[in-house]
């Protein structure tokens, strides 16, 4: 991100939700992103997402203007190069895990079999491959939030982007959420968590803090 400011409209009032942002994550990052409420970090997370757009600046993910790409271009960037974890899951009640997986990839262009061999690969990845034909409310906050990571990575995202993903879980299945986290860092995935938890921002390598729509500080510790 250049220089990235976001202005909405609310009546007669402008609310400058971000206001010249300049933040660059690379690679194989794990990072936290935190902010009192109304601080600006949702809108920052749905801008990282390609869920919004900036009214100046720039913003490129993985060498891409975002700018420059049409509604159709945002669609399949969202769908393929980025992977999503809500606090609240967002799963399909009435479909078992393995179909909740293989969803993002319906418009892919993989075959059925395909997307079921790599449903099945994300599945194994968080340790489901026992609950794949189980639907969420067979399944505790903790495993279901196992199904929606699974269902982010199934198709490689060049970034994974969670929020609050352990605000409906109990103290040690966040913990066990935050260690498969963790184990995804170390394969190589990009990782951006947004979150008010200090125990969880203390899990990431580097906290980057939001305050005013301004980035207030940006801090790598030591591994």
């Amino acid at each position: 991100m250049q220089g990235v400011a976001k202005l909405y409209r609310v009546g007669e009032e402008t609310v400058h939700a971000l206001r010249g942002v300049d933040l660059a994550i690379g690679a194989n990052e794990l990072v936290a992103v935190m902010g009192p409420s109304g601080s600006g970090k949702s809108t920052l997370m749905n801008i990282l997402g390609c869920l919004d757009v900036p009214t100046s600046g720039r913003y490129r993910l993985d060498g891409r203007d975002v700018a420059a790409l049409s509604q159709a271009d945002l669609a399949q960037v969202r769908g393929r190069r980025i992977g999503f974890v809500f606090q609240t899951f967002e799963l399909l009640a009435r479909q078992t895990a393995l179909r909740n997986v293989e969803l993002p990839m319906i418009y892919s262009g993989a075959s059925a079999s395909q997307r079921k061999r790599r449903a099945v690969e994300a599945l194994e990845r968080v340790g489901l491959g026992d609950r794949m034909g189980h639907r969420p409310n067979q399944m505790s906050g903790g495993q279901r939030q196992r199904v929606a990571i699974a269902r982010a990575i199934v198709q490689r995202p060049a970034l994974l982007l969670a929020d609050e993903p352990t605000g409906n879980l109990d103290t040690q299945t966040g913990e066990e959420i935050l260690d498969l986290f963790a184990d995804l860092h170390r394969e190589g995935q990009t990782i951006v968590v947004v979150t008010h938890e200090p125990d969880v921002a203390a899990r990431c390598r580097r906290i980057v803090r939001i305050r005013d729509g301004r980035v207030e500080s940006d801090e790598c510790r030591e591994p």
